[in-house]
């Protein structure tokens, strides 16, 4: 009889320990799950590997089980890691809800607004048109972040997000907003100096900029130009779209770039390959923001400002840049690139 009671004081002791186990490390358990790697997961966190082991084998130690199967191609979910990662993630979403209620209740109609966006939609087409949005809603703040990596709406990362691929979160409300087309440009110093190439067969003859970054598929530069690689084509590869805008317009070489770009007042010159690629923009946000008043209202205004019908650039079937640059000037879209241009040194 003592040793049974031995054995459920034990038992006891161990659900104890179990229960008091960190939510801090259960949430570094779910960030090892999604980058399925120490070293990965860390960089994310901002913790340096060694921490982020020890605080797993913390937790491993605490629920009395082996959370992850560790090699060295990375991490694998173990049986039991597997079975408690939906509970682990269940609770994240209701500790997420709480601060996101309280985030709706508090001043709903004034207060900060934060949005991801893809980088160069951000800072070429949102930014410029919040000055007009200040002014009339001076009472919210809109907190920008102009990023490739896509933001977690889920995870409160952001409030609202504009990304190029469309979460399959059931808590996430989501709208298309318009479609990137995505085109050939050279600057028209390079056009005057190098010309143009008219077929796919000269373009050995001249160099690309090539965007390698989060949201933007590595091997459609290759697919669309219908080649197995870009060896030797490739001069420059940025993980910055805006460094790509910046090195077409200083004449570096060809670089794909959104039509959009046309409207910004850089002097970019179509390159007709008889080549297109288009990206799909999509806006995100949770649904507990659907009732908060200022959310409604960036979220009434973003789409406002990408509507297809009023912004040609963002319509699904694709016009040529030469005939977009009368249709946007007509529609006053230019905000101008002048100060961008004007600051590059030449």
């Amino acid at each position: 009889m003592q040793q049974v009671l031995h054995r459920g004081a034990a038992l006891m002791q161990h659900h104890e320990e179990a229960l008091n186990a960190s939510w801090d490390d259960l949430k570094l358990f779910l960030a090892c799950a999604k980058y399925k790697s120490f070293r990965n997961a860390a960089e994310e966190l901002g913790l340096t590997s060694t921490t982020l082991m020890r605080r797993i084998d913390r937790l491993e130690e605490s629920i009395g089980c082996k959370l992850f199967l560790r090699d060295q191609s990375g991490l694998t979910l173990s049986d039991e890691g597997t079975a408690m990662i939906a509970d682990v993630a269940h609770m994240e979403r209701h500790a997420f809800n709480v601060f996101r209620r309280a985030s709706r209740s508090s001043n709903d109609t004034s207060g900060t607004v934060r949005v991801a966006v893809t980088e160069g939609p951000g800072n070429f087409w949102i930014l410029p048109r919040l000055i007009d949005f200040q002014k009339t809603y001076r009472k919210i703040a809109v907190d920008l972040r102009c990023a490739m990596e896509q933001a977690d709406v889920a995870r409160l990362e952001s409030d609202i997000a504009i990304q190029l691929e469309p979460p399959t979160n059931p808590d996430l409300i989501v709208a298309r907003l318009g479609r990137l087309h995505i085109y050939p440009f050279v600057s028209s110093d390079y056009a005057d100096l190098y010309g143009v190439p008219a077929t796919l067969a000269e373009l050995p003859n001249h160099r690309i900029i090539k965007q390698s970054a989060p949201q933007v598929d590595d091997g459609a530069y290759a697919r669309v130009l219908g080649l197995k690689s870009l060896e030797g084509i490739v001069g420059i590869k940025t993980n910055s779209s805006v460094g790509v805008l910046y090195a077409v317009e200083r004449g570096a070489g060809i670089g794909f770039l959104p039509t959009v770009s046309i409207a910004l007042g850089a002097p970019l010159v179509a390159v007709d390959l008889g080549v297109s690629h288009h990206a799909d923009l999509w806006l995100t946000y949770h649904k507990e923001f659907r009732t908060s008043e200022r959310h409604k209202i960036v979220v009434d205004w973003l789409k406002q400002i990408f509507d297809p019908k009023t912004h040609p650039c963002f319509r699904d079937e694709f016009i040529h840049p030469n005939a977009l640059v009368p249709m946007m000037t007509a529609a006053h879209e230019g905000f101008g690139l002048s100060g961008y241009v004007a600051a590059t040194p030449k």
